[in-house]
């Protein structure tokens, strides 16, 4: 009967959807706080002996206790509640506190501010309007135990009597407290959802790009299995053609065969041919030749860019000589996805920069374009925050920016993988635009692949120096 009865309680409390809240965590929150209880009734009433409603105080806190053991022993352990349900659950831990302070001093107890601990609960796993209609709750019991509660268990001589004023600001204290905590676990649940949301469609995309890399390797294990085989027909189908008439009807399906089996070699030749970045004269690039391979793509924007690279003014000898690294696929991709914004928000150009001395490597990215929001700078990176306003063609067409905010979050994650440091910012008045430095310490730009970088996509571009007719401006 009380199965059937909890059963359909929680159904009528289901219609706002599961929680991320699960019936054990309340179940073990709730016997600490009954063990709690207990020890500090134990505490005042036998050491201190203090004069206190023992028997209504352990009634209260054994209520407790049976509701713990009937909702561990109907529901599984892993069971997640709906949010109405977790709740109501709070709800009476709520009810359940306030009706111990009121027998045991009210609002002159000290304990009074663990009446925030279920708004807080409520903030980490509960939406925002569940969580103020508990903290609405609790703030009218605390105003309640200002106003009305059984005396404070205090010696006969001398008594304890709190002014009124300081009740009130026992009361603003927990006013104050109760928003401040809440908003704070709450922003802080959130930030945390969302970047576990942006790190999942980051591996999505990464596992996405790494399994059509993996095709090379199948495409190689299939060329070296069906090699043997395609030798045989072809050895086989050569010797039946010697044997044949020149008018034999079946000498020009011989010749077909053979022909066909020789087309199959010289496909899986092609595809076992290694590509120019996959040999080990083209492991390495200097900057110049990652700018060129990381801006290959977008050669053909309606923006022009410009490619320079120079050594600093104060970089001499050795130093001045172009640092050379290796080809890294992560780094290449993320150069290109932060060029291709520059490309879109751009007016007219894109000017792409490079300068180095014995410490440090310099790549610049800015544009004409209307430059970072002020009012997100500091946030850009941050996995759903959009960094700018619309681009060329969302201005064009009056549209919104409909992206998530993932590209340059993805961007700057596999640039820091490679030691890099991103900085942000506008250009100058007169000027307009937006700036990205991205600075490596020369050691770790020469630095030798990680084996985390290694496992990143590589990127489906052409790579390589642009060819004589590229519309790039060099300088070097």
């Amino acid at each position: 009967m009380a199965g059937r009865l909890a059963k359909a309680f929680e159904s009528k409390l289901s219609f706002s959807g599961d929680s991320q809240l699960r019936l054990q965590t309340i179940v073990r929150l709730r016997w600490v706080g009954v063990i709690g209880q207990i020890f500090v009734l134990s505490l005042v009433y036998f050491w201190f002996r203090f004069d206190l409603p023992i028997g209504p105080c352990l009634t209260i806190i054994a209520v407790s206790a049976w509701v713990n053991v009937f909702l561990a022993i109907y529901y599984p352990a892993r069971h997640r509640i709906s949010v109405a349900f977790a709740t109501a659950l709070l709800s009476y831990d709520i009810i359940q506190l306030a009706s111990l302070l009121y027998l045991t001093g009210g609002i002159d107890n000290p304990f009074t501010m663990l009446i925030l601990a279920p708004v807080t609960v409520s903030a980490a796993t509960l939406p925002l309007a569940y969580t103020i209609g508990l903290g609405l709750l609790a703030l009218a019991c605390t105003a309640l135990l200002a106003f009305f509660a059984m005396p404070l268990p205090w010696y006969v001589d001398p008594p304890l009597a709190l002014p009124f004023l300081y009740k009130i600001g026992i009361l603003s204290a927990v006013a104050a407290s109760m928003p401040f905590l809440a908003l704070y676990v709450w922003r802080l649940m959130q930030e945390g959802r969302e970047m576990s949301t942006a790190l999942a469609a980051t591996e999505v995309i990464l596992a996405r790009e790494q399994k059509l890399h993996a095709l090379d390797g199948l495409a190689a294990a299939a060329a070296h299995e069906l090699g043997t085989p395609l030798s045989t027909i072809t050895l086989v189908t050569n010797e039946l053609a010697r044997q044949l008439a020149a008018d034999d009807p079946n000498r020009d399906d011989i010749l077909l065969l053979r022909s066909q089996a020789q087309r199959c070699r010289e496909i899986l030749q092609k595809l076992t041919s290694r590509p120019p970045d996959e040999d080990p004269l083209h492991a390495s690039l200097t900057v110049k030749e990652m700018m060129h391979d990381a801006a290959a793509p977008y050669l053909d924007a309606r923006a022009s860019i410009g490619i320079r690279a120079a050594p600093a003014a104060s970089a001499t000898g050795a130093d001045a000589r172009q640092p050379t690294g290796f080809r890294r696929p992560g780094v290449i991709y993320g150069l290109g996805n932060i060029i291709e914004n520059a490309a879109d928000y751009a007016e007219r150009r894109v000017e792409v920069s490079a300068e180095w001395d014995g410490q440090a490597v310099v790549v610049t990215v800015a544009d004409d374009g209307p430059g970072f929001k002020p009012e997100v700078i500091d946030s850009v990176g941050e996995p759903y925050v959009t960094t700018r306003t619309a681009g060329r063609k969302e201005r064009k067409s009056g549209g919104k920016v409909s992206g998530l905010g993932l590209g340059f979050f993805i961007a700057k994650t596999l640039l820091e993988r490679s030691g890099a440091r991103l900085q942000l910012g506008n250009r100058e008045a007169p000027a307009h635009g937006a700036i990205v430095r991205i600075v490596w310490p020369r050691s770790a730009f020469e630095a030798k692949v990680s084996a985390e970088e290694s496992e990143l996509p590589r990127p489906s571009r052409r790579l390589g120096p642009p060819s004589p007719g590229d519309p790039i401006s060099d300088a070097i």
